[in-house]
Protein backbone atom coordinates (compact mmCIF):
# COMPACT_ATOMS: atom_id res chain seq x y z
CA UNK A 1 0.00 0.00 0.00
CA UNK A 2 1.54 3.45 -1.03
CA UNK A 3 2.05 5.01 2.32
CA UNK A 4 -0.64 2.67 2.99
CA UNK A 5 -3.11 5.09 0.48
CA UNK A 6 -3.64 7.47 3.70
CA UNK A 7 -2.74 10.37 3.20
CA UNK A 8 -5.44 11.55 0.77
CA UNK A 9 -8.59 10.17 2.47
CA UNK A 10 -6.96 9.83 5.82
CA UNK A 11 -10.19 11.29 7.47
CA UNK A 12 -12.63 8.89 5.76
CA UNK A 13 -10.81 5.67 6.53
CA UNK A 14 -10.41 7.14 10.09
CA UNK A 15 -14.45 7.24 10.35
CA UNK A 16 -14.61 3.91 8.59
CA UNK A 17 -12.23 2.28 11.18
CA UNK A 18 -13.67 4.28 14.64
CA UNK A 19 -17.43 2.85 13.46
CA UNK A 20 -15.71 -0.97 13.04
CA UNK A 21 -13.61 -0.59 16.13
CA UNK A 22 -15.47 1.25 18.79
CA UNK A 23 -12.55 1.71 21.55
CA UNK A 24 -10.53 3.36 19.05
CA UNK A 25 -9.99 6.77 20.10
CA UNK A 26 -8.14 9.85 18.50
CA UNK A 27 -5.09 8.71 19.85
CA UNK A 28 -5.05 5.61 18.22
CA UNK A 29 -5.34 7.36 14.51
CA UNK A 30 -3.57 10.20 15.05
CA UNK A 31 -1.64 10.03 11.63
CA UNK A 32 1.41 12.05 10.42
CA UNK A 33 2.97 11.98 7.03
CA UNK A 34 6.26 9.19 7.73
CA UNK A 35 4.30 7.89 10.21
CA UNK A 36 2.57 4.97 8.68
CA UNK A 37 4.55 2.21 10.63
CA UNK A 38 3.91 3.85 13.55
CA UNK A 39 0.20 4.04 13.03
CA UNK A 40 0.13 0.44 12.27
CA UNK A 41 2.00 -0.80 15.16
CA UNK A 42 -1.04 1.16 17.80
CA UNK A 43 -3.59 -0.72 15.35
CA UNK A 44 -1.65 -3.57 15.88
CA UNK A 45 -1.63 -3.74 19.36
CA UNK A 46 -4.87 -2.22 20.42
CA UNK A 47 -6.81 -4.66 17.93
CA UNK A 48 -4.59 -7.80 18.80
CA UNK A 49 -3.74 -8.38 15.13
CA UNK A 50 -0.46 -8.52 12.79
CA UNK A 51 0.48 -6.07 10.51
CA UNK A 52 -0.68 -7.63 7.46
CA UNK A 53 -4.52 -7.75 8.94
CA UNK A 54 -4.14 -4.39 9.74
CA UNK A 55 -2.91 -3.30 6.05
CA UNK A 56 -5.48 -5.71 4.63
CA UNK A 57 -8.20 -4.06 7.23
CA UNK A 58 -7.41 -0.93 5.90
CA UNK A 59 -7.59 -1.31 2.68
CA UNK A 60 -10.67 -3.02 2.28
CA UNK A 61 -12.35 -0.27 3.88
Amino acid sequence: MDKLELKGNWNETKGKLKQAYGDLTEDDLQYAEGKEDELVGRLQQKLGKTRDEVVKMIRDL
